[in-house]
């Protein structure tokens, strides 16, 4: 089972279902490459105390660089209270869109175009 987000902008964002995994995949959807993907991090709304301080936040590996029309998979990093999350805890399921739900949250990706000028897309996710 897949979810995806798609806007009509450079990247398109899909979460894929691998076994026991959730991975983020973006998609470059130009003609051109794209140097420097960077994705915030992103903090998570507590589950145990609503509206409390956030206790978890995943935060995302920098792509290098990216090909046209090339599809990669971002690596990720569960953090709760201030400590890397084992995989039993991962929260990037948190992030995948869930029918008739508000989309909670957003992946917000910066990078530089083939003219070295930095770029930024807003992509709704989450539940």
């Amino acid at each position: 089972m897949t979810s995806s987000a798609k806007t009509n902008e450079t990247f398109t964002a899909r979460f894929i279902d691998a076994g026991s995994k959730v991975l983020l995949e973006l998609v470059n959807t130009t003609a051109q490459p794209l140097n420097c993907i960077e994705i915030l991090t992103v903090f998570l709304k507590d589950e145990d105390t609503p509206g409390g301080p956030s206790r978890a936040h995943i935060r995302f590996e920098t792509v290098k660089y990216v090909q046209p029309k090339e599809r990669i998979v971002v690596s990720h990093r569960t953090w709760i209270d201030g400590k890397p999350a084992d995989a039993v805890h991962d929260k990037l399921a948190r992030l995948k869109e869930v029918a008739g739900q508000v989309r909670a949250y957003v992946l917000d990706i910066s990078w530089e175009d083939a003219d070295g000028k930095s770029r930024f897309q807003r992509i709704p996710v989450g539940h």
